[in-house]
């Protein structure tokens, strides 16, 4: 008989991107989080289209299935994740651990944020994910924090993002 234990998997994922002033002023890309264009001068520093949220779910699920994570499986040194929309990290994810026979119970994120608020986009946040993940909004959650001005983070120098994922099997 199987156990509780072995029905169930909890998996923590984290991502930190530096964010620079938005052309023509510095190299950062469009502010883009859970999925959601957010306007803002500044932007992440990364391979892919640098959308901390959605690395941060993907490494959650990936983590609580036991499987790589979103480093070994979508490399930063691979021309082939150039400006990738991370919803397909996030998707691959999803199919990966359905595969293994688990499915999705609950999505929990805090992203810290100094600027701009989150709170007018996190409806829309949640309908891409759980769109992305094949699940029910209210499956998903997310907190904005801010970092009260203290460090890269309140400077508004970087975004940081922590989520755990649930699993059950199915």
């Amino acid at each position: 008989m199987e156990s509780l234990a072995d029905r169930l998997r909890i998996g923590h994922g984290y991502d930190l991107h530096r964010l620079e002033p938005r052309p023509p002023a510095g190299p950062g890309r469009p502010l883009v989080v859970g999925g959601v264009s957010l306007d803002f001068d500044r932007g992440p520093i990364a391979h892919s289209d640098g959308d901390a949220l959605l690395h941060a779910v993907t490494d959650a699920l990936l983590s609580a299935a036991g499987l790589p994570d979103i480093g070994q499986l979508f490399p930063d040194n691979d021309p082939r994740h150039e400006s990738r929309d991370s919803r397909d990290f996030l998707k691959e994810a999803a199919a990966r651990i359905r595969a293994q026979g688990w499915t999705i119970s609950n999505i929990d994120a805090t992203v810290i944020l100094e600027k701009p608020k989150l709170s007018p986009h996190k409806d829309a946040m949640r309908s891409v994910i759980a769109a992305a993940l094949g699940i029910e909004n209210g499956r998903i959650g997310i907190k904005g924090k801010t970092h009260e001005k203290v460090d890269a983070v309140g400077e508004s120098r970087a975004i940081e993002v922590h989520a755990v994922a649930l699993l059950v099997k199915a």
